[in-house]
């Protein structure tokens, strides 16, 4: 039940309707269509993990349509599959269908992403994680992540106040990553419940900060046979550090990194693309 997890409140879901009708279907009120009974259905065209049918079911019953069918997030489908079906008025149908469809569009297609690279990646590491970025459009978060965790990803940082992770852009202002070790003490001691992470861009670096003592390693842009060394050394000396890489992953090298013995992937690509292909019937009952 991944669902559950991602808390969207009742104003937001409101708002995803108010955004398509600010005032009135200026449409369906100049056909006299109101009250007029129908039906609606949404039908996946293509094979997809699906996601925001939740979703699709609060902007249901803020709009008193009532759902006959829906199948449930997380659920992979073959083409041609039936996702939700429900009914109402038609003035009240209208309102709900782009919305609706654009939620299961673009959570599903974030979702089906997320699973094809998971999938990749594990065939060459049973145990690495798919960790996406926060690189997401303002004012989607909650679906987005809600999309990644249905597609079997995790977050990789949900904001700033989350976790400690030191990019070179904070170095520049403590004296690198030599100022970051004559400090590391200190911040281990006072950020005793979280881990330090740093991104390095070359094994120098990383063996540096690894006798140092940081709890992980963050490489960007590094090729996979230079990362695969690496990780060699560096577990040669410290097994237990957290690993990652990040850069340009996707779905087409993502069994490579994943091969080289990191503990997870951070990708941004899950975000770009296109939406799952959707079609929507409404008729007349």
């Amino acid at each position: 039940m991944v669902f559950k997890i991602i808390y969207i409140p009742d104003a937001t879901i409101e708002q995803y309707i108010k955004e398509d009708v600010p005032y009135l279907d200026l449409t369906t009120y100049t056909l006299d269509l109101a009250g007029k009974k129908g039906k609606i259905q949404y039908i996946c065209r293509e094979e997809a993990v699906i996601c925001g049918t939740e979703e699709v079911l609060r902007i249901f019953s803020k709009l008193n349509i009532l759902p006959s069918k829906h199948i449930s997030s997380g659920t992979k489908v073959q083409p041609k599959t039936s996702i939700v079906e429900a009914e109402g008025n038609a003035e009240d149908l209208h309102v709900a269908w782009k919305v609706a469809m654009n939620i299961l569009e673009y959570a599903s297609g974030i979702a089906t992403r997320t699973n094809k690279i998971l999938f990749k990646a594990r065939k060459a590491n049973p145990h690495v994680e798919i960790l996406t970025t926060r690189k997401i459009f303002p004012g989607t978060k909650e679906l987005a992540i809600k999309a990644v965790l249905v597609g079997g990803g995790l977050p990789h940082r949900l904001g700033l106040s989350e976790t400690v992770l030191v990019f070179k852009q904070h170095l520049n202002f403590i004296g690198g990553i030599e100022g970051l070790i004559s400090k590391l003490s200190e911040l281990k001691t006072r950020l005793n419940e979280k881990k330090i992470i740093v991104e390095v861009e070359t094994i120098e670096e990383a063996l540096l900060l690894c006798q140092a003592g940081v709890d992980g390693l963050q490489f960007d842009k590094v090729a996979p046979p230079e990362l695969e060394k690496a990780v060699e050394l560096i577990r040669a000396q410290n097994s237990h550090i957290v690993l990652l890489a990040a850069g340009g992953i996707n779905e087409q090298n993502a069994e490579l990194y994943a091969g080289t013995g990191v503990n997870g992937l951070i990708t941004t690509s899950v975000y770009f693309g296109k939406p799952v292909d959707m079609g929507t019937i409404i008729e007349q009952v």
